[in-house]
């Protein structure tokens, strides 16, 4: 037995791999935006304290 390699094969269907039990997600049915913050969010919020900082500090 030891060095056959059909030994674990030998009762194991022919394509192993599990089924998809979930979507991915991408659908037409994502919702946009979820939880992430748009880019010109965070540019705007950054350009604000630097503003800011120019002010105070200047």
């Amino acid at each position: 037995m030891a060095g056959d390699g059909d030994f674990y094969k030998h009762d194991r269907p022919e394509n192993p791999d599990l089924a998809e039990d979930r979507p991915r997600g991408g659908g037409p049915d994502e919702p946009q935006g979820g939880g992430n913050w748009p880019v010109w969010w965070i540019v705007l919020g950054i350009l604000v304290l630097f503003v800011i900082f120019v002010v105070v500090l200047g």
